[in-house]
């Protein structure tokens, strides 16, 4: 199989390798000097090219599967507007036009697409109700990839991953100084949300579907603390409610919403397809940096 991935950063590279280990082709795409080096470290085929630049990604040859993996970069909304859903219009387009099309496309969105449901469980079938401009850009642009691909003979796949961590990403301080707000955490680490696309490509799997890609255990954020504090020999951070976290006023609108935004995600549907995760929780996907700080 040969498998361009748009966007190849801290998710892609780890899917190219996964890719490549099992002998697939694999086209890293980047538009920096910096990030096109760190595909070739990694062993894959980098090409120069933009998302956004229609005649940009005709330097990327044909393949099999496109995964569009693309970030903007923490900017505002109208980056997101511009690189999510204008982007990804771009890319189903460069390739839809080809004389040799895709088999399939993969969009990488969020599961921030849900807005806040008071702590209840949500899954695929769950209505998304986003409640910034940037989820709203995400929910845009997961209809466009649900959508656009057939006009074109192909079929597209939403991976809708919760909150990513794992190497460089752990962020150990920022739970164990605090202080911490209430609510809960749904993550996967890096290597599974690579790991699940990977298993998506290569069994054919849900296609013109949505997935939630997150790990089996949504965690109090209070109790996922004291847990990470106990493990690495600290006392239990300091701790604040939703209440007096919102009572500050350095917040903007969108971290206010963020605050109040609280809700499970299940991985039902990943599990019922077969895919087997290399850390089910964050206490398997914790243990190395948990080692590591302990050194």
């Amino acid at each position: 199989m040969q498998v361009a991935i748009l966007g190849c950063g801290y998710v892609g590279l780890e899917l190219g390798r996964q890719l490549h280990s099992r002998g697939h082709d694999v086209i890293g795409v980047r538009r920096s000097d910096e990030g096109l080096e760190r595909v070739s470290e990694a062993g894959l085929e980098a090409v120069e090219a933009d998302v956004t630049d229609r005649e940009s990604l005709s330097a990327v040859p044909d393949v099999d599967a496109v995964v569009f993996a693309a970030s903007s970069g923490g900017r505002g909304a109208d980056a997101a507007r511009e690189v999510y859903v204008e982007g990804l219009r771009t890319a189903v387009d460069a390739f839809g036009e080809r004389d040799e099309v895709p088999d399939r496309l993969v969009y990488t969105s969020s599961t921030g697409v849900y807005g806040d449901h008071d702590g209840d469980w949500v899954d695929e079938e769950t209505p998304i109700e986003p409640t910034t401009e940037k989820t709203e850009a995400l929910a845009a642009a997961e209809r466009v990839a649900l959508e656009r691909p057939a006009e074109y003979g192909f079929e597209g796949t939403v991976a809708r991953y919760a909150g990513l961590y794992g190497p460089d990403r752990y962020r150990l301080e920022r739970y164990l100084e605090g202080p911490v707000t209430e609510g809960y955490l749904n993550m996967v680490h890096r290597d599974d949300a690579a790991g699940a696309v990977r298993y998506l490509l290569e069994e054919g799997l849900a296609r013109d579907e949505v997935v939630q890609v997150v790990d089996d255990e949504p965690v109090e954020k209070w109790a996922f603390a004291d847990w990470l504090a106990e493990q690495c020999g600290r006392d239990s951070p300091p701790k604040r409610t939703k209440a007096q976290r919102l009572e500050a006023d350095d917040l903007s609108a969108a971290a206010r919403r963020r605050i109040l935004t609280s809700k499970r995600c299940s991985n039902e549907t990943l599990r019922e397809l077969g895919y087997e995760f290399a850390y089910p929780t964050f206490r398997e996907g914790y243990h190395a940096a948990i080692e590591g700080y302990s050194r």
